[in-house]
């Protein structure tokens, strides 16, 4: 038998929300970022990326952004603190279940967002994950610029960026027996690279095709 390979989004997939979403409505209750500039821009990108049409580039850079002019040690405190009370309240039971019982078959995990590391990386050892493929943020004398970096890890991207982390574990996307999980329209190319693509509380779009295409269809809520 192949060696099992399991993807797990985390937005909308494990989480009740956004991780993204949810950094910047938690930045502005703490009186970080203006309320004012944020909150429209905030839903508008949301609303893209659930549909499909926001620019990659555009969205990624928009979120890391709001890390801009600090270190990772001067966010520390926040970010722990919008772990234990923003994103933790949202992870479903079923939800932690289901990552226990891929972990528990003692299969390859992977967590794959489009999400930075840095926001998402708490979240992931949460649930016990020890692999996480996300976007990168460019970090200069050790302060954050509030740019990306590298190959972003959404849409095509998951896909590129998931070949290179096996290549260098000596393994390859076809020697292995491979599942995703993921409620996302934009995770179509990474669904459509693996043997069994599960569509969990899919948008619309995805469950259309989950629903043509006889995938199997997923809910966490």
């Amino acid at each position: 038998m192949k060696p099992r390979l399991t993807l797990f989004d985390l937005d909308h997939t494990l989480l009740h929300g956004d991780s993204d979403v949810l950094w910047c409505e938690f930045l502005q209750d703490e009186g970080v970022l203006d309320r004012q500039e944020f909150a429209a821009r905030n839903a508008e990108m949301e609303a893209g990326y659930r549909a499909g049409t926001v620019d990659a580039t555009a969205f990624a850079g928009f979120y890391v952004g709001t890390l801009a002019g600090r270190s990772p040690a001067q966010w520390e405190p926040l970010r722990r603190r919008f772990l234990a009370e923003r994103i933790v309240p949202r992870i479903p039971g079923d939800a932690v279940a289901l990552v226990r019982e891929h972990l528990a078959a003692r299969e390859l995990v992977v967590m794959t967002t489009a999400t930075n590391r840095f926001i998402t990386e708490l979240t992931v050892a949460h649930f016990g994950i020890a692999h996480l493929l996300a976007t990168e943020t460019e970090l200069r004398k050790g302060v954050f610029t509030g740019r990306p970096a590298g190959t972003l890890n959404m849409r095509e991207g998951k896909v590129t960026r998931l070949h290179a982390f096996l290549a260098e574990r000596g393994l390859a996307l076809a020697e292995l027996h491979s599942a995703a999980y993921s409620d996302s329209i934009n995770d179509l190319p990474l669904m459509q690279a693996v043997d069994l693509p599960v569509a969990v509380d899919p948008d619309a779009r995805l469950g259309a095709i989950a629903r043509e295409r006889g995938w199997r269809v997923l809910n966490l809520r």
